[in-house]
């Protein structure tokens, strides 16, 4: 295995500038998402790795070897893709020995190996077959034997599962999961759903139009994110998020906003410099730090029932205020809840997130 360092890699597509002035150091035997909607440069950024695309500037090491301009085949990387790329006329022992084939390696040894991953895989039954006699998740797993079948330095991955059901996609993600434990891969993996990502990830790059916005651990992106863009593009449902006014007052931060009503929240020095420069600030809460307010809480928000959504073990529950924003609450109770009438949900001061005029989080003292 090896690392992977972007260093300040630009990628244009003509006027387009799909990856910008990215850095980025992965470390050996890391998973590491790529993480963002459709369009933010990171399967741009997994196809650089590749060989399949060539920075416009800057490098691109993997261990200690620059392969900025290497071809894809000397790069020692496997790959598997969003469609699986099986060769429909070969059986699966031939598709998963392919890599072996163009490396030189003798039939019995291209067959030997293949049985020994295949095995691995839970698919060592079915190598007699092609692609169209097995199903989507079998396929799925043919097509990561065939990146495992060769030893790589490092290991790509490009949404191999949007393509599965959900039970399957579940079933496939934790298989990843302890495959990588168990190899020590080191692994890159793009993907638009947070909570592949959230599962899989030792550290996630939330990426936004061509540039990583946060770099950390799942946790942390979850618990701190660093912009109100990471905060409601990292959660199902996303980060509640209410524009606010804000003062320092009686030795706090007082917040303001219709139907809400706060306690203070600790002034941080970062939070006293953004309000030098404006009185608006962004506050986050998340839908499972929620609840209905029970009476006498000194944090609430109100509004009117919009929504009431029955998921079984949970409901979502979305208020909907005088100014239309809306706030979803995840809450676990068997009690009915009729729409239109009037609700007040609760949180506690140390679930709060600030975010300044740029969309910064604001830390509070400690963190």
């Amino acid at each position: 295995m090896a690392s992977v360092q972007f260093k300040n890699v630009s990628k244009s597509f003509g006027e387009f500038v799909a990856v910008k002035d990215m850095s980025l150091e992965i470390g050996d035997g890391e998973f590491v998402c790529l993480l963002g909607p459709s369009g933010c440069g990171k399967t741009t950024s997994l196809r650089m790795i590749a060989g399949l695309e060539t920075p416009t500037s800057g490098s691109i090491e993997i261990g200690e070897s620059d392969v900025t301009f290497k071809h894809p085949k000397d790069r020692q990387i496997s790959m598997v893709f969003q469609d699986y790329a099986l060769y429909p006329h070969m059986n699966l022992a031939d598709n998963i020995a392919y890599p072996l084939k163009v490396r030189g390696e003798s039939e019995q040894n291209r067959h030997k190996r293949a049985q020994e991953v295949a095995d691995v895989l839970k698919i060592g039954h079915l190598l007699e077959r092609v692609p169209a006699q097995i199903s989507g998740g079998q396929q799925q797993r043919t097509s990561l034997a065939r990146a495992l079948v060769y030893p790589s330095k490092v290991y790509l991955f490009d949404e191999p599962l949007s393509n599965l059901d959900a039970k399957l996609r579940l079933e496939a993600r934790g298989f990843l999961n302890h495959l990588q434990r168990d190899m020590g891969m080191t692994a890159v993996y793009v993907t638009h759903d947070q909570a592949e990502a959230m599962a899989l990830a030792t550290r996630i790059a939330v990426m936004n139009e061509g540039e990583i916005v946060q770099y950390a651990p799942p946790i942390e992106i979850y618990r701190r994110p660093a912009t109100t863009f990471v905060a409601n593009f990292v959660g199902n449902p996303p980060m509640n998020l209410l524009p606010v006014e804000a003062m320092i007052a009686d030795g706090g931060i007082s917040i303001r906003a219709d139907g809400l009503s706060m306690d203070p929240l600790p002034v941080s020095a970062r939070a006293a410099k953004a309000l030098e420069t404006g009185k608006t600030l962004t506050l986050g809460v998340r839908p499972e730090h929620l609840h209905i307010a029970a009476g006498g809480e000194s944090n609430t928000i109100s509004g009117k029932l919009f929504a009431n959504e029955n998921m079984g073990p949970e409901s979502l529950v979305t208020l909907e205020r005088a100014d239309a924003a809306r706030f979803t609450a995840r809450i676990f109770t068997d009690d009915e809840i009729r729409l239109e009438q009037n609700v007040s949900l609760a949180f506690e001061a140390r679930h709060v997130h600030l975010f300044d005029a740029d969309g910064l989080r604001l830390p509070f003292d400690g963190e």
